[in-house]
């Protein structure tokens, strides 16, 4: 199995780097934007040519969500040209693509768990980008797999439970959104589901290609997620004191992109497929000194 790692440096594609660079019978190519711009289609088809992959995975993207609103063009040229070029030379080669999304797809507003066929509505530039990413690589590839994955966080990266930790060790009192809601997911098992579904192909398994959703369970809020993180961190000797939280709303928050107020996304279908099962949040904050380090 020949595998091409995109984004290798964020926090999917570093725990993907991680668990691929020691699985037997895998030659490796993990790049990040020094190594590739995934938005020149020349420069991804010389690489795939090259290396000649049997599958590519795409970790790549602009995840900035309210600098996406001011910066279009770029967002549009990483999450949707990107993947469109990765594909067609997928597709040159005869390869696999396996392409990472999100929940923000989706308009937010569903009562209940978002399934893979439900109708998308992104909101904002983010949202839309992301799906016009999708839309490329299934357009161009046929063995594609889409991903989508919500409320990411690990050990490497920026993201929420780094920041919680950052801002308790310095405030007696934090304000959390509690309307918005959805399913915290682990970046080192996002990674695990893409290395089980990459030897599913390679295996030559039979196995349906296209959408896939994936995340964490139980759904909770931002504040429900901030106050486990926090009474977590005290029990671990990481904090001497809980700050003192308080529950606010999305409007006394505002922020440039619109954020979904219902982020769930329901995982049935991938472990239907695969026998994979929702990412355990809790447990992937049992040891949260990791995400000091």
């Amino acid at each position: 199995m020949r595998v091409l790692i995109t984004g290798c440096n964020g926090q999917v594609g570093h725990c993907l780097t991680e668990i691929l660079t020691n699985t037997e019978n895998v030659s490796l190519l993990a790049v990040d934007r020094e190594d590739l711009d995934i938005t020149v289609r020349e420069a991804v088809r010389n690489i795939v040519k090259d290396f000649k992959p049997t599958i590519i995975i795409n970790a790549a993207a602009h995840t900035a969500v309210d600098k996406a609103e001011d910066e279009v063009e770029l967002s549009f040229a990483i999450n949707r040209d990107g993947p469109q070029f990765l594909a067609e030379a997928a597709q040159e080669v005869g390869a696999a693509i396996l392409h990472i999304s999100t929940d923000y797809v989706f308009e937010g507003n569903k009562a209940g768990e978002y399934v893979e066929n439900d109708a998308t509505n992104p909101q904002g530039v983010y949202g839309a980008s992301k799906l016009a990413g999708e839309i490329a690589v299934a357009e161009v590839c046929d063995k594609h797999v889409i991903l989508r994955t919500a409320w990411v966080f690990g050990e490497h990266g920026n993201n929420f439970v780094k920041t919680m930790l950052r801002l308790a060790a310095t405030r007696n009192e934090l304000s959390i959104v509690g309307d918005q809601f959805g399913g915290p997911t682990y970046a080192g098992d996002i990674a695990k589901v893409l290395v089980e579904i990459t030897k599913h192909i390679s295996n030559g398994e039979s196995m349906e290609y296209g959408v896939y959703h994936y995340s964490g369970l139980p759904h909770v809020s931002w504040y429900e997620f901030a106050n486990r993180i926090f009474d977590n961190a005290v029990e671990q000797g990481i904090l001497r004191n809980k700050p003192t939280l308080s529950s606010i709303t999305t409007k006394q928050y505002p922020t440039p992109a619109k954020r979904p107020s219902n982020s769930t996304l329901s995982s049935k279908k991938i472990t239907n497929a695969f026998a994979i099962n929702a990412s355990d949040w809790k447990k992937a904050i049992a040891n949260l000194r990791a995400y000091t380090e």
